[in-house]
């Protein structure tokens, strides 16, 4: 099975996005909802986000206080990467044991950051939600409420529009109005489609030759 990797800049429009290819059975995991999961309460990875960094980051339910620890790692590049180090191995784990239950030609990881999480390699296409950055401002502005240097900021964090479009073997443009969207998705289901056929095609001749090796 093909593992497509969905990405884009933030307020750039994924989960629309992503809604559209699971409209059309395609099957797609949210690397942010595989994030939350891992650290609930009573995992392993709690306990080892709460061994790193204290009891003072557990809301009044015992779960991970998530403004808390935004603020923790924000601006401190160590403590984000040892919160890295904790999380995204057990992301990877649980995306790798989901695409293995799915049966579809392709299934679709919504992740993030994917260029910035250096997780290009575990997918086999990739798939670029496009945004200016004038209306990824103006979109980010409206949607958390927040003013435009904050947005700036939070845009900047990421990586650049450049570097999102360099690992791209499909682009969706998003800088529109919503209803060229579907035309898009559609283009790129098929391509993918094809691609996934391809693949199948391709994994089961080698399964043939190394069946028929003395």
């Amino acid at each position: 099975m093909l593992a497509v990797g969905l990405t884009g800049g933030i307020a750039s429009g994924k989960s629309t996005v992503a809604n559209g290819f699971e409209n059309r059975g395609v099957p797609v995991l949210d690397a942010d909802a595989a994030a939350r999961d891992v650290v609930a309460p009573g995992t392993p990875g709690l306990q080892a986000v709460v061994d790193q960094f204290g009891e003072d980051i557990l809301d009044a339910s015992g779960g991970l206080d998530r403004a808390a620890m935004r603020k923790r790692v924000f601006g401190d590049s160590d403590a984000r990467r040892a919160l890295e180090a904790i999380i995204h191995p057990a992301v990877r784990l649980a995306m790798g044991q989901w695409l293995a239950a799915q049966t579809t030609p392709y299934a679709m990881l919504m992740i993030p950051l994917l260029v910035e999480s250096k997780l290009t390699a575990i997918v086999g296409k990739i798939v670029v939600v496009d945004v200016p950055p004038a209306i990824q401002r103006q979109r980010l502005v409206a949607r958390d409420d927040i003013d435009a240097a904050l947005a700036d900021q939070m845009i900047a964090a990421q990586a650049t529009r450049d570097q999102r479009l360099a690992v791209a073997d499909h682009v969706i443009d998003n800088g529109g109005d919503i209803e060229a969207l579907p035309s898009q998705i559609d283009a790129v289901h098929q391509a993918l489609s094809a691609a996934a056929k391809a693949t199948a095609g391709s994994d089961s001749l080698q399964s043939a030759n190394d069946r028929a090796k003395p």
